[in-house]
């Protein structure tokens, strides 16, 4: 019995391929359909729609990287381990710390829209006439946190279970407020009602895939890799959860954008168009929309909606944030203490230090779509290692079983890595300035702390990051003589910017599949990680 108690506990293979699909497509409608719409409309007018078709391909390109890369590394939070697999220690931690960064803020996100939502009919969560938390908000965003932490203490499979009910009321409420918005509240001469001219528009579209909301709303696939770890048949479930969330979340989205755009009354764009737009109750704008068409049994759903939409998000991505805190213990990249598991199988202190990063976020940030430009676009950055890393291995281990094979991986990897860097350029001058001045004061500390330890340059990894530096400065440098509606200079068109961005970013691509670690250390990596047993801390 002594030998049995000694054995380390493992997270438990308790998630069936559509209770993944189900946490992808759960995940993704949250907050983002309860404001994504308007924020994308008022950016983009009628053309908010091409901005949910553009970020749904954008996605599918990643997402289909990840289809085949997730089943080879079975594991939670399996995109830690991809960052390490074949670029060295160093780089493999900066795209660590921004995964976490990226998913520890999703949760008190969801909870601030939640309140937010809920400020209508309880008018002191908020800050007046401001949509910063109050401090009576505050204490119950901790209460809200807390209880989705308290929740994800339980097993897996009880957390999926919850999740699997109410993702098919996170599902069945928008589509059918999109119907009924389309049937009941129909106004065709909204789609011909611009923001500014037709070139600002098609503009504001783009920017809209990044800052308007459509990413971050888009990002839920990458739950089935990070539940990758405790799937029943990861080889067969995880690319089709992938792929298949994607698609369901994508058609929703595109759904209650085209009804939003149609059930907008005529006259609160008469003054000044999309870019102005504003009627009653915008901070709770599908229900207002409900009231103003005369259907108020709807906008009372629409308001518990609003609770448990979010509430679901926030319940699935303390669970996956939960799972990527200690695959960054794992790798080295944070303290071995946070790959404690209980009994339960569940990752205990990943929680706890989760609960506390999400404390100091519900401090006065920027607004809900200021917020989510940032994290979008940090999620972004972090998954467009995924193709480098499909290519290093293609190389490294050409024999090993892929049960799911890329087509025209050679093609897609490039373009996908591109893709997501136009998404980061989109998100402006002022969001990277946030992203990579946070990456360089974390990147300083590591160096310190390797130097503290006297820790040969070379065990670092230092020479597998040269790459990083000119990506990050061709960003950073085009975004400032880029357009002033990124917060460049405007010594460069969007457009101009874009052909910048592409043509750096393959050349970067190129030197990164080449700047990898040996094809030996590749594949001593992939056997240690099959060593430690699939889903084992």
């Amino acid at each position: 019995m002594e030998k049995e108690n000694s054995k380390p506990r493992k997270l438990r293979r308790e998630g069936t391929l559509q209770s993944l699909i189900l946490a992808c497509v759960g995940a993704s409608i949250g907050s983002g359909w309860l404001f994504g719409p308007l924020f994308t409309a008022k950016m983009a007018g009628p053309y908010a729609i091409g901005s949910w078709i553009i970020g749904m391909l954008a996605i599918l390109l990643l997402a289909v990287v990840f289809a085949e890369l997730a089943p080879l590394i079975p594991k939670a939070g399996a995109i830690v381990h991809l960052a390490n697999v074949g670029n060295g220690p160093i780089v493999g931690n900066m795209w660590t710390w921004i995964l976490f960064l990226s998913y520890a803020t999703i949760a008190p996100i969801e909870v601030t829209a939640l309140l937010t939502y809920a400020n209508n009919y309880f008018p002191y969560f908020l800050q007046p006439h401001s949509d910063l938390l109050s401090t009576q908000g505050f204490f119950y965003a901790l209460i809200a946190l807390a209880f989705f932490v308290a929740v994800n203490f339980l097993s897996i499979r009880w957390v999926l279970n919850i999740n699997n009910g109410a993702t098919w009321w996170k599902i069945g409420v928008p589509v059918l407020t999109g119907v009924i918005f389309v049937v009941l509240g129909w106004h065709s001469g909204n789609f011909h009602v611009q923001t500014g001219n037709t070139g600002s528009n098609i503009q504001g579209m783009f920017v809209a895939v990044a800052t308007g909301g459509v990413i971050f709303s888009l990002l839920g696939f990458r739950h089935a890799i990070d539940l990758a770890g405790e799937s029943k048949n990861p080889k067969r479930d995880l690319p089709l959860a992938t792929i298949l969330s994607v698609l369901i979340a994508g058609g929703i989205y595109i759904l209650v954008q085209v009804a939003f755009i149609g059930a907008v009354r005529p006259q609160d764009l008469a003054y000044g168009g999309w870019e102005h737009l504003h009627f009653p109750g915008i901070n709770g704008p599908f229900a207002a929309l409900a009231t103003s068409i005369g259907i108020t049994w709807l906008a009372v759903l629409l308001y518990a909606d609003a609770f448990i939409s979010p509430a679901g998000t926030a319940l699935i991505y303390t669970a996956t944030s939960a799972r990527v805190t200690l695959a960054t213990a794992e790798s080295g990249a944070f303290p071995k203490v946070l790959g404690k598991i209980n009994g339960h199988g569940v990752p205990w202190t990943s929680l706890i230090l989760l609960f506390v990063v999400g404390g100091v976020f519900f401090l006065p940030f920027p607004s809900w779509q200021k917020m989510v430009g940032y994290i979008a676009s940090m999620t972004v950055l972090s998954y467009v290692i995924g193709p480098i890393a499909l290519l290093q291995l293609r190389k490294a281990m050409p024999q090993l079983e892929r049960p799911f094979t890329l087509p025209g991986a050679q093609i897609i990897a490039p373009i996908s890595f591109v893709v997501g860097t136009w998404i980061v350029y989109w998100s402006g001058l002022h969001t990277l300035n946030f992203i990579f001045g946070t990456l360089f004061v974390l990147l300083g500390l590591y160096a310190l702390w390797g130097l503290l330890r006297k820790e040969p340059i070379r065990d670092m990894g230092w020479q597998y990051m040269w790459w990083i530096i000119p990506y990050f400065l061709a960003l950073w440098g085009t975004a400032w003589i880029g357009p002033k509606s990124l917060g460049g200079e405007g010594w460069v068109g969007f457009y101009q910017g874009m052909a910048i961005i592409a043509a750096i970013s393959l050349l970067i691509f190129y030197w990164a599949v080449h700047s990898a670690v040996s094809d030996k250390e590749i594949r001593l990596y992939m056997r240690n990680l099959d060593k430690r047993g699939v889903g084992a801390p």
